[in-house]
């Protein structure tokens, strides 16, 4: 049984991508931390603790920072809704979060299991580099950790630099990228192209009639109108659910290299950028494993599976 321990700033494909983990066999999810992002960390929390209902598991949910370390908050209601759900406005849950703070949930679940714990992220880096900054021995202790974060020296889908959950927190993506943790970065570029979900493919979850299917399309209808009408691309975008994919399974991505990254903090201009040292031609030690390919086939069916 592997051990996951999620952090998320829970929105539309967040939520899709928790949905993955609860419901894949062999996988046990010891706890999911939130933070300030696509929502603020309140709605995040809510969002969270209704996806656990959902799939009826028992999955404590703590609540964490509610804002960058050092910039101010900034939400993507105008990509998940004012909810972050796609505006469906759901039931508030009837579990409330733990009293502990995510950062300490997350430091406690890491030491708890030592070698054992596999740490995603699907949004900002924030609780992540408290707790790190906080016991930096966690580094040591985490079996790996797949962010879902960056984009490999392509283009941003929040600035033309950078992808979202690295711009809303800059400062904390350096301290995780240069903590010493197992990473490996699942950009998000790998949910464009064919890897989305067109039409075809849109009507076939909905003809697997289960709540989980329908849950998928119906939070996500905000998301896939910002995706055609906004990114311009041809079908729902799933980011999380393609870097939770990955974690379930990491064989999906079929090209893995190890390279030198770092992440612009200074620059308006490219803050959150991810530069990675493809060519390695700064001579830095490589930190970060990065995600160059994946097998698209195969991230549909894993998503399709957990939502029959």
């Amino acid at each position: 049984m592997r051990r996951f321990l999620i952090d998320t700033d829970t929105a539309s494909d967040d939520a899709v991508a928790i949905l993955m983990a609860l419901r894949t066999p062999g996988i046990h999810v010891e706890a999911i931390t939130t933070v300030s992002g696509n929502v603020p960390v309140e709605q995040g929390t809510k969002n969270a603790l209704n996806t656990v209902e959902l799939c009826g598991a028992d999955v404590p949910v703590y609540m964490g920072m509610d804002r960058p370390l050092l910039r101010e908050p900034s939400h993507a209601y105008f990509f998940h809704g004012d909810d972050g759900m796609g505006g469906l406005q759901l039931p508030p849950p009837k579990r409330q979060p733990e009293r502990l703070h995510a950062v300490d949930a997350i430091i406690n679940t890491i030491i708890s299991a030592p070698g054992e714990i596999t740490l995603v992220t699907l949004g900002p880096l924030t609780n992540v580099a408290v707790a790190l900054r906080k016991a930096p021995h966690i580094a040591r202790q985490v079996r790996e950790v797949y962010v879902m974060g960056g984009a490999a020296n392509t283009v941003g889908n929040i600035t033309p630099a950078a992808e979202y959950n690295i711009w809303c927190d800059p400062e904390a993506a350096h301290i995780v990228f240069h903590s010493g943790m197992p990473i490996v970065m699942v950009g998000w570029e790998h949910c464009c192209g064919q890897a989305v979900l067109n039409d075809e493919e849109m009507a076939y979850v909905r003809s697997l009639d289960t709540p989980y299917a329908h849950y998928t399309l119906d939070i996500n209808r905000q998301a896939l109108k910002a995706c055609k009408e906004w990114l311009g691309l041809d079908g729902l975008a799933l980011p999380d659910p393609v870097a939770m994919s990955v974690a379930i399974d990491r064989t999906i991505c079929t090209s893995l290299g190890r390279y030198y990254v770092d992440v612009e903090t200074a620059s308006e201009l490219t803050r959150g950028m991810t530069v990675v040292d493809e060519l390695r031609v700064t001579n830095r030690e490589p930190n970060i494993e990065v995600c160059k390919a994946i097998d698209i086939a195969r991230w549909k069916e894993t998503l399709y599976r957990t939502l029959r």
